[in-house]
């Protein structure tokens, strides 16, 4: 075989994303409470004003603003006092020039009134007598009907990634079912006759399963499932076996390991007896990560990673994320800050560089200092905060350069 004619990382997120567009995920109902960290799979349109009243946003008197106008403490305006406006109660009372009726924060206003001024800038002189201290505007310290959220509005769009507030919003809407995209599955095969799983004693020349407990929380973390887990060993026959038995229970299968030119790695042969389009691109411009396999099967997406556990992040960071967020049509929301280079950070000609680093704070600004170890040292990711992208045309990065870090 033609072994490492590599793709850049954009080609090869290309290339998934034309081989793979018309694969659809679909849609599922799922109740408010279930509903955190889903994406909406269709616009919520709002078939209720929010607030459904004028409504006060303090403790105070409604009043209308006029009487207010020239106010001061020395000078105080004079009211009438109504009475107050309970709590889930429609107002009993329409103020009039030179009345006052108490609403607490959230109560409705009353009709008549213009504005409503904090209790704070008040003073009552006796159950029936208000005093003014402070002037206030016309709509301060309230909001109006439908000022929020407007009858027949979209309220929240499709393709958004539903957290806190926006099940605030839904709730507020009444809404207790919602419509989100089913989470793309994802099955891992960790390959090799050395790996074991955490359960298993560990003997001398052996390895733990590091990379598919790792994949499995960042498969969770940006919104997919891991349908599937296992470990096969270096057999093309049971290689074979598990990859079928993981197309039929998930939308993309990852094997970890198994990618490289090594006698007994199968995955090459295995992509290409699954009688899909087989394998459409092995080895990528990448560092590290560079003996990856992407595949086809079944017309489902399989992508063979590096076995070292941070060649294998960052395979899977470059070009599987983008491609369950583009199932799931959410927008890539990376976190990431702006920090100044500490040192000076080589790179390896024509390959996007993933360079690790950790952060820390001096005199205000942010610093980036790189993370030293090997492709293979867990650690490496757990010591660092995040990493920087060189890119394939650039020679490295200068000390005191600003670059951006994006953060684990």
């Amino acid at each position: 075989m033609e072994f490492f004619k590599v793709v850049s990382v954009d080609d090869a997120r290309e290339l998934i994303r034309n081989e793979f567009v018309g694969y659809q995920m679909g849609s599922e109902e799922v109740s408010l409470l279930e509903a955190q960290g889903r994406v909406l799979a269709k616009d919520i349109i709002s078939g209720i004003n929010v607030p459904e009243f004028d409504r006060s946003t303090v403790d105070g008197y409604a009043i209308l603003v006029q009487d207010s106008h020239g106010a001061t403490e020395s000078i105080p305006s004079i009211l009438e006092v109504l009475g107050e406006v309970l709590m889930g109660e429609t107002p009993k009372h329409e103020v009039r020039s030179g009345q006052a009726l108490y609403v607490p924060t959230g109560g409705m206003m009353p009709k008549g009134a213009t504005g409503m001024i904090m209790i704070e800038n008040t003073e009552k002189m006796d159950q029936e007598t208000v005093l003014l201290f402070k002037p206030v505007n016309k709509g301060e310290n309230m909001v109006f009907k439908g000022e929020d959220i407007k009858t027949g509005e979209v309220a929240l769009e499709a393709g958004r990634r539903i957290g806190p507030n926006e099940i605030g919003v839904l709730a507020s809407l009444g809404i207790n079912n919602v419509k989100v995209i089913k989470r793309p599955t994802v099955y891992i095969l960790s390959t090799g006759d050395e790996v074991i799983d955490l359960d298993e004693e560990l003997q001398m020349g052996k390895i733990r399963d590091i990379n598919s407990y790792a994949l499995s929380a960042m498969i969770r973390e940006i919104g997919g499932e891991v349908s599937g887990r296992e470990i096969v060993k270096d057999d093309y026959e049971l290689l074979l076996r598990g990859v079928k038995r993981a197309l039929d229970q998930a939308d993309i299968v990852l094997l970890s390991g198994g990618s490289s030119v090594g006698t007994r790695d199968y995955t090459h042969r295995v992509i290409t007896d699954l009688g899909g389009k087989g394998v459409l691109a092995h080895g990528l411009s990448i560092k590290p990560g560079k003996p990856t396999i992407i595949g086809d099967g079944k017309g489902k997406l399989i992508v063979g990673l590096p076995g070292h556990p941070v060649s294998s992040i960052v395979v899977f960071k470059a070009i599987v994320q983008p491609f369950i967020q583009d199932l799931l049509k959410a927008p890539v929301n990376l976190r990431k800050v702006e920090a100044i280079t500490t040192h000076n950070f080589p790179s390896s000609p024509g390959k996007e560089t993933y360079h690790m680093v950790t952060l820390k704070e001096e005199d205000g600004k942010i610093l980036a200092t790189p993370s030293f170890g090997k492709s293979g040292m867990i650690t490496l990711l757990s010591k660092s905060s995040g990493y920087i992208v060189i890119a394939q045309h650039e020679e490295g990065i200068d000390k005191g350069e600003t670059r951006e870090v994006y953060l684990f």
